[in-house]
């Protein structure tokens, strides 16, 4: 029953994207990706930009504090909508509520008048070019900056006032994903037809207002340099491609949902998203694959993982905590089931074993990374290159067929309850860890062996963090492509091989649920989700690394800092806080 009385509402029901359990698998998968895009493409333009001298400049300036945005507009709603898609009954309460339109109305005010400053800024570095640095002082981006975000708040502030005094005494169905003033005025017990034309003619003039700024300063601009040569203005056209390109994406949806005289709620939902997920997250896209000094800046702060001395001080502390928080997580989980005899089922033993495994993986990597990181001369042994290599295969072809033992676990679980003691009873259990181990074994020693024998005569500089199979395979004073693609592919088809298998089983048993019940569907939907995630988090990046035709250093550096240090760290926090038998273990666990 929706909290209500005759006088107050205390929290409004948003109704979401609302489909079938098919839909809902498909949304959460994608949203969950965009968000992860969103928050890692955009943070590492805010890091490259405060790391890298060569990018300490207004245009790069301006571009940080657009990314910020971006990511402060997208946690806004997102991650919501996604925790919502995993509920039944979607509430959000009435000070939330207001809190969350107040916040779209900052960023998004205040993304509106950095738009403009960058079209400035654009300006004045195609039309001025010798004026640019005096013009685009520290002090005039400085203020820049602090006028979007106090015009976002004044903007978000006058909203807020205003629908803050409304009486809301009915209805409480919010019909979208997330609140906004128009969406909430219309719920109050007052004549709401003037309010919201009030509400939504300020958005609406405002993003009218800057649009039509900025498509005439672009104009400007390319009238100004068409006639001074066309070579100026085929590069003015690719200079502006890009931003002409998120001005569009990022107003075309406000002014539709403020400004056209017939809202349609269905369609205003849709385009709700292509501001919060899908503009912030094609704008790092944008700006870093159309932007030479950005992936110059990507290149050169990988090499390493970074030759930057300020950079690698930088990269200590995060790093740290990482490994602090994936230890103490992991060994928490490891800890708690043990200790916690609620705990004791062959579900929890398989995630024991997961977080150890998780934990052991992380410390092939991650300490001599850090230490790497307060070094000059960042070496190891031949015998200590081997050895991280055999058991970095070792861990991650155990965590693999252990990811596919639990899937197993959860269909006997789901689709078979009344056998399911009597299936996975202690000895399979122990004998599915065990096997998980000695595949791993088996798969890091056939890697080990077959390139011990190798000659290594020449270059011994390994451009990565770690010692793996193919950046080692590069130093070898022999032709090793056959060999090469051997390996590559065994470490690629296992990967693949698992990976296909945990989604074939993952469909079949939520297909069979759903033919039981709908009810049933929607239990294990909530109860495979996270098992999902881990197994896209984990099996994306080393499926890319080993059988991506093209090697791309800096990439591959990437995805093997996600696989090494921010999954193991992930998977902790994934099953714990969807767990309840977790949450209670944890609350005894404080209690004594």
């Amino acid at each position: 029953m929706d909290q209500t009385n005759d006088t107050v509402v205390f929290e409004f029901v948003l109704v979401g994207l609302s489909g079938s359990w098919k839909t809902t698998i498909f949304l959460i998968s994608t949203f969950s990706l965009l968000y992860l895009s969103i928050v890692l493409g955009n943070l590492l333009i805010v890091f490259l930009v405060i790391t890298d001298s060569h990018l300490q400049s207004p245009m790069y300036f301006l571009l940080a504090n657009l990314s910020l945005i971006d990511v402060g507009l997208s946690s806004t709603t997102v991650p919501k909508m996604i925790s919502d898609l995993l509920k039944e009954r979607k509430v959000i309460s009435f000070h939330s509520c207001m809190t969350q339109a107040c916040f779209i109305h900052i960023m998004g005010g205040g993304e509106m008048v950095l738009l403009i400053a960058m079209a400035f800024d654009r300006y004045t570095a195609i039309c001025k070019p010798l004026h640019y640095l005096r013009i685009m002082s520290p002090k005039l981006c400085i203020l820049f900056v602090v006028t979007s975000w106090v015009t976002g708040v004044v903007h978000a502030l006058a909203q807020f006032s205003f629908v803050i005094n409304l009486p809301f005494c009915g209805p409480n169905k919010v019909d979208s994903f997330c609140c906004d003033f128009p969406r909430i005025v219309q719920l109050a017990c007052a004549d709401e037809d003037k309010f919201e034309l009030v509400v939504a003619a300020n958005s609406g003039f405002i993003s009218m207002g800057t649009f039509f700024l900025l498509l005439l300063s672009y104009a400007f601009i390319l009238i100004t340099v068409w006639k001074r040569s066309s070579g100026d203005l085929s590069k003015a056209l690719v200079t502006l491609s890009a931003h002409i390109t998120v001005v569009v994406l990022f107003f075309t949806p406000c002014m539709f949902i403020y400004v056209w005289p017939f809202p349609t709620s269905s369609i205003d939902k849709y385009l709700f998203i292509v501001d919060f997920a899908i503009t912030p997250a094609l704008n790092p896209v944008i700006y870093t694959l159309r932007n030479k000094d950005i992936m110059i800046a990507i290149k050169r702060s990988c090499k390493g993982l970074c030759n930057s001395r300020e950079l690698q001080f930088f990269l200590l502390l995060p790093f740290s905590t990482l490994y602090l928080m994936t230890v103490i997580g992991n060994l928490f989980v490891v800890i708690l089931i043990i200790t916690d005899h609620h705990l004791h089922s062959p579900m929890y033993f398989l995630l024991a074993n997961l977080s150890f495994t998780d934990f052991c993986l992380s410390s092939v990597t991650t300490p001599k990374m850090i230490t790497d990181l307060v070094k000059e001369n960042k070496t190891i042994s031949f015998g200590g290159c081997m050895c991280q290599i055999l058991f970095v295969h070792f861990f991650v072809g155990g965590e693999m067929v252990l990811l596919v033992t639990m899937a197993y676990d959860r269909y006997v679980a789901i689709c078979r309850p009344l056998h399911y003691t009597s299936i996975m009873d202690r000895q399979k259990c122990i004998w599915l860890v065990v096997i998980s181990w000695i595949i791993g074994f088996v798969h890091g020693i056939s890697q080990l062996i077959l390139i011990l024998e190798l000659p290594f005569c020449g270059p011994r500089v390994i451009d990565s963090f770690f010692c793996d199979i193919p950046l080692v395979m590069k130093l070898v004073c022999m032709k090793t492509d056959t060999l090469g693609i051997v390996m590559n592919a065994e470490s690629g088809v296992v990967a693949t091989t698992c990976f296909i298998f945990l989604m074939i089983s993952y469909t079949y048993l939520l297909l069979t649920v759903q033919l039981h019940s709908k009810d049933g569907s929607s239990k294990a939907l909530s109860t495979c989700t996270s098992h999902i995630i881990v197994v896209v988090l984990f099996f994306g990046p080393v499926i890319f690394i080993y059988l991506w035709p093209v090697n791309i250093t800096w990439v591959d550096k990437f995805l093997a800092v996600f696989y090494s240090v921010i999954t193991p760290l992930l998977n902790p926090a994934i099953y714990t806080l969807r767990n309840r038998d977790i949450k209670n273990g944890i609350k005894k666990l404080i209690s004594h």
